[in-house]
């Protein structure tokens, strides 16, 4: 018994090496096993199908990537030439900083804002927002930048990174034609929704003013591709293929550089804006808006201090008063109100009117400039000594109406169409204009300051240059364009009598060369100028005379003049803001309009000894032909 109880006990204490070798628990870890492994097979199986049939071409992509390192070839955009051909705006070769999405490891890129001083949180952001495989996060980098991306490339720290050869806008310093040229920089969200930019891409580089805006499809050009191959480290090994950049078309202007220098010069210091053109096609010979912006700014990533600064300026250089500025035109408005009325009978050349330094009407009295007054005075003296008095008397005969009708002919309070975004639509007001406007009636008494250009007329200095222009072409008004070539265009039309605008005419003449003249200071010698002064209020001088705001209020100059008088060949208009007296903008105009005849009479007298230079060129020269024919004249 104490036997068979011992052997219970130690059976007892023993391992149950019968439960644990148990044949059942085998089978049970063998199906675990063959399940799990059919699992894994299955799994294999649905990504091969997945690989091979159910989407090969996004599969094989990714792989070609990792062989084939593609880099884009970035398209120099075309020049802006002036009528000789000489250049305005051009390029300089530039390097940028590509980043592959791929390859976008999120813990590089602390470093490499830090590195290439760029603010982490927008470089996130752009990121972010960005869906293309590759975007630049820098252009136009410094030695030190190249650098430092070149040595964290060797050593594949940064495997996101790519040095690209880019193109960098150049513009002329100093703001020099800025308004015109425009500027260019990166397409902003809101432009992306347009139809018109459905074929452009975040982060591309866009024209955003001026002519780079107007004209951005022609100067942009098409970027190439460069696909080379590389080892799984990234080296690069052979080149695959390459597709060239095609470079933008260049940009032909009408603008002439050395017009365009003299009205830069003559405007410096001042604000306010010079127009050149050519009446007989509606060529813009100079354009110039002060004060001026330095687009090469806005040509990278501008600073918020440089931005802050041009926005916060008072006088907003952005603002091109040559085609946005709304301003009376003052006393260059008289011969309109003058050929109104000749056109409409309300007078003749033999209509005289008392000026005793003022005149009532309704119930106002309306000063002339001329205090001591003009005393008896007609027409071709009215206009030549700009006769306030005189011209209320006109534009009372005529109504607002009669003289709004020959105003809209010579194009006031319309666009001119010119070839530049947002220009801007100016006001020649009439009785329905302010029923529209007010819901009130026009009262006639409002129709004397009108005569004179004041009240409620506005007008650029574009447009003035057009209708002046239009005048002296004898009753032909041109559309205004920018790019040589252009076809041109009529705007309108009047049929007057021929003799009414020689009065007129007439008149203009005797502004610039007859004794009392108001604009003698533009005269030329052997030149026949015709032009008028312009002296626009901005507010009334009697009670802001000797104050502050009386001299932050001073009144605009205006001075427009076109040569020859027989047949024009060049209107010229400057508005010199807060210059007191018209004759103060008669000396811009004059020192525009000379340079245009000098450098015509130097063209004319060396015609002969260019032609016979030319041939030599040709002859001699190891120049490609089409080069030496591209020379400008001297």
């Amino acid at each position: 018994m104490a036997q068979e109880s011992e052997g219970r006990r130690l059976q007892s204490s023993a391992p149950d090496v019968a439960y644990r070798d148990d044949p059942r628990d085998f089978a049970g870890k063998i199906a675990v096993f063959q399940y799990l492994t059919v699992l894994v097979f299955v799994f294999l199986v649905s990504g091969f199908w997945q690989l091979q049939v159910q989407d090969p071409e996004r599969y094989s992509e990714a792989a070609e990537r990792n062989r084939i390192k593609s880099t884009p070839l970035l398209a120099p955009r075309g020049k802006i030439l002036d009528r000789d051909g000489r250049v305005i705006v051009d390029n300089r070769a530039s390097y940028s900083l590509l980043l592959n999405r791929e390859q976008i490891k999120w813990e590089h890129l602390p470093a490499i804002a830090a590195a290439l001083q760029l603010d982490y949180g927008e470089l996130t952001a752009a990121i972010r927002r960005n869906n293309r495989p590759q975007m630049i996060i820098k252009d136009q980098l410094s030695r030190d930048d190249i650098a430092w991306i070149e040595a964290h490339q060797d050593d594949s720290t940064y495997p996101e990174m790519q040095l690209i050869q880019s193109w960098r806008r150049q513009y002329p310093q100093g703001g020099f034609a800025a308004h015109v040229t425009g500027y260019v920089g990166e397409i902003s969200e809101n432009d992306l929704n347009l139809p018109q930019f459905s074929e452009y891409h975040q982060g591309d580089i866009v024209g955003i003013y001026g002519l780079e805006k107007q004209y951005d499809k022609t100067l942009r050009g098409v970027d190439g591709q460069q696909r080379v191959r590389v080892d799984n480290l990234g080296h690069e090994r052979n080149m695959e293929t390459t597709q060239a950049a095609v470079a933008g078309k260049d940009l032909k202007t009408t603008l002439d550089l050395d017009l365009q220098a003299v009205a830069e010069l003559a405007m410096q210091g001042k604000r306010g804006a010079v127009v050149a053109l050519d009446p007989r096609n509606g060529e813009v010979l100079a354009m110039m808006s002060a004060p001026t912006f330095d687009p090469n700014k806005f040509t990278g990533r501008i600073s918020r201090t440089d931005w802050n600064e041009i926005m916060n300026d008072p006088y907003k250089p952005l603002l091109n008063r040559a085609t946005q500025a709304e301003f009376a035109p003052g006393s260059t408005f008289k011969p309109f109100t003058a050929l109104a009325g000749l056109e409409s009978g309300a007078i003749d050349d033999q209509t005289e009117f008392h000026c005793s330094g003022g005149a009532s009407f309704y119930g106002n009295y309306y000063g002339c400039w001329n205090h001591h007054g003009h005393g008896n005075i007609s027409l071709h003296r009215a206009i030549r000594e700009s006769c306030d008095v005189f011209f209320y008397n006109v534009a009372n005969k005529l109504g607002i109406d009669r003289l709004a009708e020959y105003a809209d002919m010579a194009g006031f309070g319309h666009k001119t169409g010119i070839d530049l975004p947002n220009e801007r639509e100016s006001t020649m007001p009439s009785t329905k204009w302010k029923l529209r406007l007010s819901r009130q009636k026009w009262y006639a008494g409002e129709t004397i300051s009108v005569g004179i250009g004041q009240g409620a007329i506005t007008v650029s200095p574009l447009e003035l240059a057009v209708a002046e222009g239009g005048l002296g072409n004898r009753g032909k008004w041109m559309q205004p364009h920018l790019v040589l070539g252009t076809p041109p265009k009529i705007l309108r039309e009047g049929h007057f009598n021929p003799d009414n605008v020689e009065k007129v005419i007439s008149g203009m003449y005797a502004v610039v060369n007859e004794e009392h003249g108001t604009g003698r200071t533009a005269a030329l010698p052997g030149i026949k100028v015709c032009g008028k002064t312009g002296t626009a209020q901005l507010a009334s001088n009697k009670y802001l005379k000797g104050t502050a705001a009386g001299r932050a209020m001073k009144d605009n100059a205006w001075f427009i003049a076109y040569a020859p008088e027989e047949a024009p060949e060049i209107v010229v208009v400057a508005l010199f803001e807060n210059g007191e007296h018209g004759d103060r903008a008669s000396w811009i105009v004059r020192d525009v309009m000379k340079a245009y005849f000098d450098k015509k009479e130097r063209r004319a007298k060396g015609l002969e000894l260019q032609t016979e230079m030319q041939q030599q060129l040709n002859a001699t020269s190891l120049l490609p032909a089409h080069f030496v024919e591209a020379r400008p004249k001297p």
